[in-house]
């Protein structure tokens, strides 16, 4: 028999994305402008350098989440955006997973290896 876990795909959570990209070997930054199409800056809440100077950043939502900013379509033609994107996701959701049971298990250590 299987057991399905649903993990959540919305960031909300700066300190837990911040976290995940740190352990996905990336150095996140906090604030300051990402670059967008034809010169446009958008001020983000926390932002990553990639290989090659180009950036992604994440900015707060009225909503609470945290929106992806990015000139994508520069990215995709650079990069494996779609699976970095994905392993951000995936590293974030199980980072958040694990500081929940944390706190359902207080005195418990629970940590992930990647």
């Amino acid at each position: 028999m299987s057991h399905l876990t649903i993990l959540p795909t919305v960031l909300r959570d700066a300190e837990g994305l911040a976290a995940s990209l740190e352990a996905l070997k990336l150095s996140p930054q906090w604030g300051g402008e990402v670059p967008g199409f034809a010169g446009e800056a958008k001020q983000v809440l926390l932002q990553v350098c990639l290989a090659g100077g180009e950036r992604l950043g994440w900015m707060r939502q009225g909503d609470g989440s945290l929106a992806l900013v990015a000139d994508l379509q520069r990215l995709s033609r650079a990069q494996e955006l779609q699976q970095l994107l994905g392993r951000i996701t995936r590293r974030y959701a199980a980072e958040m997973a694990l500081r929940h049971a944390s706190t359902l298990c207080a005195g418990t250590q629970v940590s992930v290896s990647t």
